[in-house]
């Protein structure tokens, strides 16, 4: 189901940084705008892991996202928990002093690009089969 796929190579001085995501939206997305304006929305997305352990349930990858202006907007919109999402970004690592002066770290997924990963009728219910056809927006990145 989920998948997560990772493609960081090194040619001729080229660093290519591109992550794809399919999951599922763990809660409602968050919107805030900066205070120069921009809109920016976070969430996260659980990825199952490709295979499981004979005897277990499959694992899932919880991953942090983050989509800015209108791509940020248009996931608020039209996103909520449950929701299937189809994405592709870059990985971004920041780091920052806490309150105690602790150094703190964060990795996410800066979003580019986002897609439908349902079909119109599925609602929040699981994928079924079929019927399925992406949806690009890619007309709304800034």
């Amino acid at each position: 189901m989920g998948r997560i796929k990772i493609i960081l190579q090194k040619m001729g001085g080229i660093v290519i940084n591109r992550v794809v995501l399919v999951g599922r939206l763990t809660a409602n997305p968050e919107t805030r705008t900066t205070p120069s304006g921009v809109s920016v929305c976070n969430f996260t997305v659980a990825c199952d892991r490709r295979f499981a352990k004979q005897g277990e349930e499959r694992q899932a990858d919880f991953i942090n996202c983050i989509a800015w202006r209108q791509t940020g907007e248009f996931v608020s919109k039209y996103f909520v928990k449950g929701n299937r999402i189809a994405l592709d970004g870059s990985i971004q690592t920041r780091s920052w002093d806490d309150k105690n002066g602790n150094k703190r770290y964060a990795t996410e997924v800066v979003v580019d690009h986002v897609e439908f990963a349902q079909s119109k009728g599925e609602g929040n219910q699981p994928m079924g089969g079929g019927g399925y056809q992406p949806v690009s927006y890619t007309h709304l990145r800034a």
